[in-house]
């Protein structure tokens, strides 16, 4: 497995498909790392050389923002989001939808998992 950014990266599939296996690196970013480095798109991971792993991680780091210091911008945004109070920083915090989702129904990845509540169940309907 080549590593590349600090990432095992898969050998047995296509390196543009492989680098999408570093965070903060998608299929797009992918084909435009491989082709700044000189690298054919359907070539596999495993048969890169030495120097096409050097090439592509020189490239990386050069023009990309990867794996630790785009997860640290990104916690950095959060956490400024919810100290200067803005309504996004408040769903944050709340561990509600951010992005403009209703809440009526459905949001149960972000709420979690239903509470009952005391008393609901045994009221009679007409």
């Amino acid at each position: 497995m080549p590593r590349i950014a600090g990432v095992d990266v898969p050998k047995q599939k296509p390196i543009h498909i492989a680098l999408t296996y570093i965070y903060g690196v998608g299929r797009h970013t992918a084909g435009k790392i491989l082709q700044e480095a000189e690298i054919e798109l359907t070539k596999r991971a495993g048969s890169l050389s030495d120097q096409e792993v050097a090439k592509i991680q020189n490239v990386i780091f050069k023009d990309c923002k990867v794996e630790g210091d785009l997860r640290k911008d990104v916690t950095m945004n959060i956490k400024r989001l919810m100290e200067i109070g803005s309504y996004r920083g408040l769903r944050h915090r709340r561990g509600l939808p951010v992005r403009g989702q209703r809440t009526h129904t459905n949001a149960r990845t972000r709420k979690g998992p239903r509470r009952a509540i005391a008393g609901k169940k045994g009221v009679p309907r007409k």
